[in-house]
């Protein structure tokens, strides 16, 4: 399939880039696929907006044929420490993060995101949607799992009308699912990733520096430390 600009005979895939390690990764993956990538942010009434400065800085680095931030208020519900005013939890061990869900899952946020995927997809002609979700070290978010990925792409092929005449069939990509921290870093790093761009902290300062201690902090941290890998980004951490 070519791309609806003409640019290259790659196929057109719609890329969730957040600005953290994962979609980096996950953006570099589609890229190394033969995949034309179309970049899609949100600016979403997140508390760590700093994020999305570095989502452009990474869809630049690895490359994309488009880059959209898009403008959604989920603080019109809340309901989560990074849309309400809720304590972001810091320093919790390995075992408290793998309990439970915790309340920095923002309700619903992968599906919505994934819908707005699928809208973009629809319109520019593509069939795939690349999200950087993981079902190893992630903390607990019911939208990460290998269940829900399944259950969307169902949804995408029933409620849209390329599926339902037949002229796609759409497909989500989720190629971190299975993949540790450590292993996601190396194959980044194998693609080229600059991870000095990302950003992964749910509680950053004024001045976007990560605290270093929540829980994406803490998973980030570890990973790059099981790699005997230094983390890149060390510089814009708080002390």
């Amino acid at each position: 399939m070519s791309s609806p600009r003409g640019q290259s005979s790659h196929r057109p895939a719609v890329v969730l880039v957040s600005g953290g390690l994962d979609s980096a990764t996950t953006l570099a993956i589609a890229k190394a696929e033969g995949f034309e990538p179309y970049a899609l942010s949100f600016r979403y009434g997140q508390r760590h907006a700093v994020e999305l400065d570095a989502a452009r800085k990474v869809a630049a680095q690895i490359g994309m044929a488009e880059h959209r931030i898009v403008d959604i208020d989920l603080r019109a519900f809340g309901g989560s420490a990074l849309t309400a005013d809720i304590p972001v939890p810091t320093g919790r061990s390995a075992e408290a993060m793998a309990e439970g869900i915790p309340v920095t899952y923002v309700p619903a946020r992968n599906t919505i995101f994934l819908s707005f995927a699928l809208a973009w997809c629809e319109v520019l002609g593509a069939a795939d949607i690349f999200i950087g979700v993981n079902a190893v070290d992630y903390s607990g978010y019911p939208d990460c799992r290998p269940e829900f990925i399944r259950a969307f792409e169902t949804l995408a092929n029933l409620a849209t009308r390329a599926g339902v005449e037949g002229r796609v069939k759409f497909k989500v990509h989720a190629p971190l699912i299975a993949m540790s921290k450590e292993a996601i870093i190396r194959r980044g790093l194998s693609l080229g990733v600059d991870y000095g761009l990302t950003r992964s902290c749910y509680a950053p300062d004024a001045e976007g520096r990560a605290c270093g201690e929540c829980d994406s902090c803490r998973i980030r941290l570890k990973g790059f430390a099981e790699a005997g890998i230094a983390d890149p980004a060390s510089d814009t951490r708080k002390g």
